[in-house]
């Protein structure tokens, strides 16, 4: 299972007051707001942590078909830094998604899946007509094998992508 989401920071720094009162007491937890204020670039990181909350969201919602986004129920965690990524963890509930979360001056983009493994496996997907949902939920046909194959979709802004599992 796979997860991604992107923001663009240009339109998120013009959308989002990240500072107004209660935003961060709604989005995150204790911890996060303390790895947010201890940060360099708190800006930056409240879009981080938001962008690995969506991912591993996007992984939970395909795994159970539950529609119940509360983002103080996802706490991100971080593990290392490799080439340019930042490697994390999410955790929801009892369960743990790895996250790899790429930070650029343009944008901040992150992947979320449930096995670390899979970060090799991840593709992007170049023809969107071939996208089809089932109950809310993306996937498309692959005509090489036969097969229906999960993706997830994510836009804002000026950026999108679209990623599978080979």
């Amino acid at each position: 299972m796979i997860g991604n989401d992107i923001v663009d920071l240009e339109l998120a720094q013009i959308e989002s007051d990240w500072k107004r009162k209660g935003f961060l007491n709604k989005i995150f937890t204790s911890s996060e707001q303390l790895t947010i204020f201890k940060s360099e670039f708190p800006q930056q990181m409240v879009w981080n942590l938001w962008s690995r909350k969506e991912a591993a969201y996007k992984v939970f919602n395909r795994q159970t078909k539950q529609r119940l986004f509360n983002p103080t129920q996802l706490e991100c965690f971080f593990v290392h830094q490799k080439d340019n990524f930042a490697y994390g963890m999410v955790r929801l509930k009892k369960i743990l998604y790895h996250t790899k979360t790429e930070v650029t001056s343009e944008f901040i983009y992150s992947e979320a899946v449930c096995n670390s493994m899979y970060f090799d496996k991840i593709t992007p997907i170049l023809n969107p007509i071939l996208i089809k949902k089932e109950y809310g939920i993306p996937f498309y046909f692959d005509e090489k094998q036969l097969v229906n194959k999960p993706l997830s979709i994510t836009h804002h802004g000026r950026f999108m992508k679209i990623i599978t599992i080979i």
